[in-house]
């Protein structure tokens, strides 16, 4: 029997892998609830469910096979081997699982699936912006929505601005993906499956859930949630060839 909250739509688990927090953060940048990935899922009204920070010894059947999504996080400062995240994307994408992935865990989704990132991001692209300035933090800059994506829906078409703390980016967009957002400078700040493709994954190289994000940034978390609550109400897919 499927769980409904009190609200009465479907309750939706969400495993999380990766560091919940973002550099001793405490609030969120509207002020409304606490920072944190953790804290994001309750308010957008999912459970999460962390996972441990070492996969070797542990199945991800065993992991996943009670959740109904999946949010793979990281940042500069702190962020999980890529072979494990890789594993993680590969699974979720067999078995039709949602996933949200962030910083970090947006490169490493898109290396799973043949895709490269840019390493050292003032060396190998000098001219571009500045997109991290340390130690100051808080930096933040605008990006351009690619009309008819899945950040369109969410923010609507045209410039948004995000903050900015990162100092590898995505390469080569991995053909599994299409790009939903760009910097000013071309650099690619969201990549998204396709909405013919039956695996709905959504990368963000910003930090949606902490200190220094926009209110507006809580609407990425309850889609999410949302296409793990359709995912549950359906359990008629099948694990991907």
């Amino acid at each position: 029997m499927i769980a409904n909250t009190t609200s009465g739509k479907l309750a939706v688990r969400i495993a999380v892998f990766g560091p919940d927090g973002y550099h001793g953060d405490r609030r969120h940048g509207s002020g409304l609830w606490d920072a944190g990935i953790r804290a994001c899922l309750e308010m957008a009204e999912a459970e999460a469910v962390m996972l441990p920070e070492k996969l070797e010894s542990k199945r991800l059947s065993s992991l996943l096979g009670n959740v109904d999504g999946v949010v793979v996080t990281g940042h500069d400062a702190r962020y999980n081997k890529p072979t494990d995240m890789e594993e993680i994307f590969q699974y979720c994408r067999k078995h039709a699982i949602p996933v949200l992935a962030i910083d970090r865990g947006m490169h490493a989704m898109n290396t799973a699936f043949g895709g490269t990132t840019m390493t050292d991001m003032p060396l190998e692209a000098p001219d571009m912006l500045q997109h991290r300035h340390p130690p100051e933090r808080g930096l933040r800059h605008g990006l351009v929505v690619e009309p008819f994506s899945r950040l369109a829906k969410l923010y609507g078409e045209g410039e948004i601005i995000v903050n900015s703390e990162h100092s590898q980016a995505t390469n080569r967009v991995a053909r599994a993906f299409k790009v939903g957002a760009k910097a000013m400078d071309g650099m690619v700040e969201s990549i998204e499956t396709s909405p013919d493709d039956a695996w709905w994954a959504l990368g963000i190289q910003w930090q949606p859930a902490c200190s220094t994000s926009s209110g507006l940034d809580i609407q990425i978390f309850r889609c999410h949630i949302e296409h793990c609550r359709a995912r549950l109400a359906a359990p008629k897919i099948k694990a991907a060839a």
